[in-house]
């Protein structure tokens, strides 16, 4: 295995020895779909899910590119894929960290009480609360008792009633070192941050001001205001202040916050079939990071461990065409990796590549069945269109999910995940996804199941986007695709490319529908 660094050795141990070091040593050959879907488990995708687990918790509670939780994130894809017997390389590339700049998940809670749920500051999709933009160029983690400065809760009357922090009177009192509550209203934004910075509080939560259309977290970008600061919503303001609208409520907070904007190193993990023709190529990816608030065990650990789980059981198959699973970094950041990736071949190498599936969000907890729409029938082409074989990937996958009696929905073929830097260099792509900030409607909740009304990743960008925020129907579903797809293509490309692999395989050897009554253990 070729490393070009080291990276967290010490989050591989710990999920080490939760999960098993390696495979089980018989794997079979799945060299077809139906004895591929049957090895595909979901218990052996929540394997590598509860590793990416452990793996945040050692770390700072996320596995963000660049910080601890994902390089041993990395240390544990490759080491499987190693075991598994795949060529594996680790490619390392620089990234700045800026608009997701939550270094650690940060900590809101109520001492014996409430611990809020943290989201992406400016990302407006929910959540109790999320750092302010370089509200502090350091790291903070204090336990203090909660301020409230002059409060008016709740919302009375028309808009710009609070006066909240407008004076140097309402920091009267206030113990050095406390969490601070400041209220939108009156005066301006600038003016009450200048006066918390000058206080002599350890940190802020700054609300808006409760009227309807202003309960919403105020997201700023404020050079040179040094107390760290959350935005929040007004209901999270009004459970720390307890009923007490100035001075001391009683309770006591923590407040943790790493905003840590720089320029880091990250990496890609690349694992290769060591048989199956090199001029002709399937990539097979997902992204490895999560955002900085949380574990992101749907987006991507997910797409991830489903990745992991069909490479793991390919490891006796002799591929007609070579396979290279790719776990990318930085994917948050903007399809960093997977743009680095790209970059990094020559036209040679890029015309090597037959196809490129990817897996980003295939366990949303009110899914939808959703394909990538490569023939651009049902959504805005991106900018450079969709390449030539696009629409026969996604009639693998519809094909596939019509044997098996499922419903699909298009997705719009935007380019919005890792695949994007691949339809930008002329390589056909197509995927699985299963939702998330979008809301499910009424119509799809009839064919699904699951909530109306409700975002099909509840916790999408969320600090709750753990272990228990995953659907084992959609993993059981969509990895049973996503291992159809896989091996379908690693035997032949014809219908993508016209490259017919040796042998009699047969794409629409699907099988028939497989029960999901025991699907953890299947």
């Amino acid at each position: 295995m070729k490393r070009s660094m080291p990276v967290g050795g010490a989050f591989l141990v710990c999920a080490v020895l939760l999960v098993g070091a390696v495979p089980a040593a018989a794997n079979p050959n799945n060299n077809n779909s139906a004895k591929l879907r049957a090895a595909v488990t979901v218990a052996g995708i929540l394997e590598h899910e509860q590793a990416f687990q452990a793996i945040s918790d050692a770390a700072a509670g996320n596995r963000l590119s660049g910080a601890p939780g994902y390089d041993g994130s990395a240390d544990y894809v490759a080491e499987r894929a190693a075991a598994a017997g795949f060529d594996v390389e680790v490619q390392d590339f620089e990234y700045t960290l800026d608009f997701l700049a939550d270094f650690e998940a940060p900590v809101l809670s109520i001492e014996g009480g409430t611990e809020f749920v943290g989201g992406i500051a400016g990302a407006s999709l929910g959540g109790d609360f999320g750092s302010m933009f370089k509200s502090t160029p350091y790291s903070i983690d204090v336990t203090a008792p909660v301020w409230a400065i002059d409060l008016a809760l709740p919302a009375v009357g028309p808009a710009n009633t609070s006066t909240s922090g407008c004076q140097d009177a309402d920091y009267t009192g206030m113990p050095p070192g406390a969490i601070i509550i400041v209220q939108r209203g009156t005066c301006p934004f600038a003016e009450k941050f200048l006066r918390a910075d000058a206080s002599g509080a350890a940190a802020m939560v700054f609300i808006n001001e409760g009227q309807p259309g202003r309960t919403e977290p105020l997201w700023f970008n404020f050079d040179g205001i040094n107390i760290p600061t959350f935005a929040a919503t007004v209901e999270t303001g009004t459970e720390l202040a307890n009923g007490v609208l100035s001075g001391d409520t009683g309770q006591t907070a923590r407040f943790k916050i790493d905003w840590a904007p720089g320029t880091y190193t990250t990496s890609n993990v690349i694992a290769e079939s060591t048989s199956g023709d090199p001029d002709n190529v399937i990539v097979v990816g997902a992204h490895l990071d999560s955002v900085g608030v949380g574990p992101g065990l749907n987006d991507n650990g997910s797409g991830s461990a489903t990745t992991l789980e069909i490479a793991e059981q390919m490891a006796k198959v002799n591929p007609r065409n070579k396979v290279r699973f790719i776990w990318f970094g930085a994917e948050e950041s903007g399809l960093l990796g997977a743009e680095a990736y790209v970059a990094g071949l020559s036209p040679e190498e890029r015309s090597h590549i037959a196809a490129m599936l990817n897996f980003d969000m295939v366990g949303s907890s009110n899914f939808v069945r959703f394909v990538y729409d490569g023939d651009l029938s049902d959504s805005t082409p991106p900018p450079g269109g969709a390449p030539a074989g696009s629409d026969a990937i996604e009639t693998l996958f519809l094909d596939y999910f019509a044997s098996q009696g499922l419903a699909t929905e298009p997705t719009a073929f935007d380019g919005r995940s890792d695949y994007g830097p691949f339809i930008d260099a002329g390589i056909p792509a197509g995927g699985l996804f299963t939702g998330a900030e979008g809301i499910k409607t009424a119509e799809e909740a009839a064919v699904y199941g699951g909530q109306a009304g409700e975002q099909y990743d509840p916790c999408y960008h969320l600090s709750c986007d753990d272990i228990d925020n995953l659907s084992p129907v959609a993993l059981d579903q969509m990895s049973d695709a996503a291992a159809h797809a896989t091996i379908s293509l690693a035997q032949s490309t014809q219908a993508v490319n016209g490259q017919r692999g040796k042998g009699n395989f047969n794409v629409k050897q699907t099988g028939p529908p497989t029960p999901i009554a025991n699907i953890a253990g299947r």
